[in-house]
């Protein structure tokens, strides 16, 4: 009985010491951390606890955790096994990982564009000037060379890198460009099936401003002269479409400078302009064309061989192809129901146009199926083709605001304006509010019109018509505080772009793009902000994705970077922004020529476009 027992405890305090290795061996640190007040003490504490429960709970508790080698001890199975330490368990040890230095410039320039995405958008526009597009390729108008049917996100076309245009405008067939010295560029299948890279067409003409219809390209010349000429290659050169010539009106044989090959256009220049008066600005849709003169008068013309203009589009009561005056059927003709009125800015959508005055009046006619002009559609009011006034006022009834429209834009079968509605009394203008704190007296708004199951109203509603002027309110109503004035202040629109489903607009916010050598280096450039909404079926948004947009969002800097729209909120440091004005020397480091130079965003027929613009 003694021998037993004796047995018996010499096989329990084995069993003790080994239970104390193993539970050395589990509580072994792996972190290199230092251990918790107390941590300690409670370890000790922890065994003794374990062994007084009972040596049959402790040693099942410990052989489940240490995979049975106390099992196998117990049960004869690991006797020669006895006299062997018990190999070591098997742990995962813990990961640390350290978030990785910032890398550290010892130039300037260099940790600028480290800290700011939006310093070397502005440096990279300077440096390399040229044109990005993405959108529908399907005409070959964004890459000639490739057979990608869309162009997702921005892409470079290589024919303009390193080169400044006066204008650009693009459908899904054909492009169209104006080269810094004023000559005419096109390209695309619409232009060229067998050739569609880009070729200079028309020359030595001074082009300043271009405007596109189904198949013609309206030219404006620096001295006011207005052309018409084909968008297709062949008809340019065989005059296959020319009509009897005129006084007024007449297709020219015209060879360019420096080559021998002929280019048949119309000159649509009115005839009947007073002494010092010049077109100065062209709109078109897609069979029509606006022309504004120095004197605040507005012409209209037929621009397209393909059908005549009948939606009320040209302003002129009762015109039709039957009615339409004798003489070519492309003459300018003046729209007498704008006369009276000093006409300051014009737009065209796609089957209607839009007229502003000096004094904030805005005058819409043509096509209003989807209550682009600002007015309900019905019976009566399908299409106007007289000029008719649109009431803003009640837009701001009982608001103590009064409105004034600034701007215009048009394009498919949408119309913008934007508004800067001004308080009428002094209420916030109090001596009680610090100058940095009061509010503008002034606040900028954008209304759309039209048709919005694209998204393109920017309203964040899919809306299928209008009834009258809906607010954008993503861009309306807003303020940013101004350094230089010490005081809060609106931000207004510098410009909308408007495509056939989508549209684009340019905040005129704060900028710099003073940075230089004796700043410091934290200090960067920046630019405007530019978002984007509407029709992405073709990719026109830049977004990557094919979603539409039904409210205005920001995109991916070109060269890279996520924005808005994309990743949220998250992207947004590395949002696109464009370069506004400046003079500066172009090349990398500001080694080349001298020049004044923006960047621009233009929204076409399931295209867009951003270019660098003199």
């Amino acid at each position: 009985m003694k021998a037993c027992r004796a047995a018996t405890n010499a096989r329990a305090s084995l069993t003790a010491q080994r239970c104390s290795s193993v539970a050395r061996q589990q509580w072994r640190r792996y972190a290199s951390g230092p251990r918790r007040p107390g941590e300690k003490s409670l370890l000790r504490k922890a065994v003794p606890l374990v062994l007084t429960a009972g040596v049959g709970g402790g040693l099942y508790y410990l052989d489940d955790s240490m995979n049975g080698p106390l099992k196998q001890f117990l049960s004869g199975e690991a006797k020669d096994k006895a006299e062997t330490p018990a190999s070591k368990p098997k742990y995962q040890k813990a990961e640390i990982e350290f978030e990785k230095a910032r890398k550290h410039s010892d130039l300037k320039e260099e940790n600028r564009d480290l800290i700011s995405s939006q310093h070397l958008q502005v440096k990279k526009s300077w440096e390399d000037p040229g044109v990005y597009a993405w959108g529908s390729n399907v005409g070959k108008v964004i890459d000639p060379g490739s057979k990608e049917a869309v162009v997702k996100l921005p892409r470079r076309i290589s024919y303009f890198n390193g080169q400044l245009l006066r204008d650009i405008k693009l459908t899904q067939d054909f492009g169209v460009a104006v080269t810094e010295k004023g000559d005419i560029v096109q390209w695309g299948v619409g232009f060229s099936k067998d050739d569609p890279l880009p070729k200079e067409t028309l020359k030595g003409k001074d082009i300043s401003k271009i405007a596109v219809t189904n198949d013609r390209v309206i030219a404006l010349s620096a001295n006011g002269s207005v052309y018409s000429l084909p968008a297709s290659r062949s008809d340019q050169d065989s005059g296959a479409k020319l009509q009897p010539q005129s006084q007024s009106s007449s297709w020219i044989p015209f060879w360019s400078s420096g080559g021998p090959e002929k280019v048949n256009f119309r000159v649509l220049t009115p005839g009947s302009l007073g002494r010092g008066e010049k077109v100065v600005d062209i709109k078109s849709g897609q069979e029509h064309c606006l022309l504004l003169t120095s004197k605040g008068r507005v012409f209209s013309a037929a621009a397209s061989t393909l059908q005549y203009p009948t939606q009320g589009q040209m302003g002129i009561p009762g015109l039709s192809w039957a009615t339409r005056p004798k003489g070519p059927y492309d003459q300018p003709q003046e729209i007498m129901g704008l006369s009276g009125f000093k006409i300051a800015k014009i737009a065209a959508g796609d089957f209607h146009s839009v007229a502003l005055d000096k004094d904030g009046k805005l005058f819409t006619f043509g096509d209003n199926t989807f209550g682009q002009l600002g007015v309900a559609a019905d019976a009566a009011t399908q299409k106007l083709d007289v000029p008719s006034l649109l009431p803003i006022a009640k837009l701001y009834a009982n608001s103590g605001l009064v409105p004034k429209i600034t701007s215009i834009a048009a394009g498919g079968m949408n119309t913008f304006f934007t508004v800067d509605a001004t308080e009428n009394s002094g209420q916030n203008a109090g001596s009680d509010v610090a100058p940095a704190r009061r509010m503008p007296r002034v606040v900028a708004d954008l209304w759309a019109c039209g048709q919005g199951v694209y998204g393109t109203l920017g309203t964040g509603k899919w809306t299928h018509v209008t009834t009258g002027p809906a607010k954008v309110k993503a861009l309306s109503s807003l303020f940013e505080f101004d350094e230089k004035a010490n005081a809060m202040a609106p931000i207004r629109l510098s410009n909308i772009s408007v495509g056939s489903t989508h549209a684009s607009a340019t905040m005129d916010n704060v900028t710099r793009t003073g940075a230089g050598s004796r700043g410091s280096e934290n200090d960067t450039n920046w630019g405007a902000d530019v978002l984007f909404w509407g029709g992405n079926e073709h990719y026109q948004l830049g977004t990557g994705k094919r979603s539409n947009l039904n409210a205005p969002g920001y995109i991916g800097a070109l060269d890279g970077g996520a924005g808005d729209a994309v990743m949220g909120r998250a992207g947004e440091t590395h949002r696109f922004q464009l370069t506004p004005r400046q003079t500066v020397r172009l090349g990398e480091d500001g080694k080349g020529r001298k020049v004044s130079l923006e960047q621009r965003v233009e929204c076409g027929r399931f295209v867009t476009a951003v270019y660098s613009a003199v």
